[in-house]
């Protein structure tokens, strides 16, 4: 896998991030203001672990941050991160059971991607259907008025995608944040205020 070393990259590991996605949610939560002290937060796609790092800096020791990947992380997160590695679509009996014993959440993140083959448009397919899945858990596991957040490779889906969520929330708002590469084809979508008969 190509390494990008430009600044993000030199950036985040003088602070101590395990990856430059980090940059990225601190621009999505300085536009939207996502975070307070003390909330619940599912991380979907997690590892190698910044987007935890980021919201468990966010919510203090007094919120908490439930992170779960396919893949495991040898990131060291402070005590109010649980991280499981866990299929969150074919969710094992621990996960379930954090679930139970987490939610409802204040916030679902996904930086979720599919693994690329170099053809857009099957790697625009299967982002689009990690999409639709993320925001099913998203919308079992909100609290009302709550807010999601997910990573979106643009192709002819986003618009079917967006109507999802647009049904689900408030307001939706589309944000590219700096420190993702110009040459990529990610976006971050974010739905605010749950409604409260979306489920």
């Amino acid at each position: 896998m190509k390494t990008y070393r430009d600044h993000y990259f030199l950036k985040a590991k003088q602070q101590n991030y395990p990856s430059r996605s980090a940059y990225k949610l601190k621009e999505i939560d300085a536009k939207f203001k996502l975070f307070k002290p003390g909330m619940r937060v599912l991380d979907l796609g997690a590892a190698p672990g910044s987007w935890s790092l980021v919201a468990a800096e966010r919510v203090g020791p007094s919120g908490c941050v439930l992170a779960c990947d396919l893949r495991v992380t040898e990131t060291a997160f402070p005590p109010n991160v649980r991280f499981l590695a866990a299929d969150v679509f074919a969710p094992s009996q621990v996960f379930e059971e954090a679930l139970a014993q987490l939610a409802p959440f204040d916030v679902v993140m996904s930086d979720l991607a599919p693994g690329t083959t170099g053809t857009r448009f099957v790697d625009q397919a299967r982002s689009y259907d990690l999409c639709c899945e993320a925001l099913k858990i998203a919308v079992h596991c909100l609290k009302p008025s709550a807010s999601f957040v997910v990573k979106v490779f643009m192709g002819p889906d986003v618009r079917d995608f967006l109507a999802a969520m647009r049904a689900r929330f408030r307001s939706v708002k589309g944000f590219k944040p700096k420190s993702s590469r110009a040459e990529s084809k990610e976006t971050f979508y974010v739905g605010l205020a749950l409604r409260a008969m979306a489920r």
